[in-house]
């Protein structure tokens, strides 16, 4: 195989608001934070643990107006995109930051607007 796929899927729960910015009159760019749980049972004393894992999703254009228009905190969604790394500069000091850049997002339980739930937002 001489390729290669960057490809991730998630089903999770937005952290906060869709944050839009303008960069030019017909481009934006949208981020949010979104939380995945998994739960497994300990293994000493047996007790539910769950743990929660923080992404930062990335989107453009369209789909950033339409998640910012209707996506709200704690709202479910699924996720297709592939993940990048941000380098910066701070102080001299190199910073990363890795995230997920997303193609296609399905609204699953939206608690402002359920009639658009399960309509392909993309």
């Amino acid at each position: 195989m001489s390729g290669s796929v960057n490809k991730v899927i998630l089903v999770g729960n937005l952290g906060d608001e869709v944050k839009l910015h303008y960069f030019d009159s017909n481009n934006c760019v949208g981020r949010f934070s979104m939380a995945t749980n998994e739960a497994y049972k300990g293994k000493d004393s047996g007790e539910r643990i769950v743990h929660t894992e923080w992404h930062k999703i990335v989107t453009r254009n369209k789909l950033a107006e339409l998640c910012e228009k209707y996506l709200s905190k704690g709202d479910q969604v699924y996720i297709e995109g592939r993940l990048r790394t941000r380098k910066w500069n701070d102080n001299g000091v190199d910073k990363y930051q890795t995230e997920v850049h997303a193609d296609n997002i399905q609204f699953l339980n939206i608690k402002s607007n359920p009639d658009i739930v399960n309509k392909d937002s993309n």
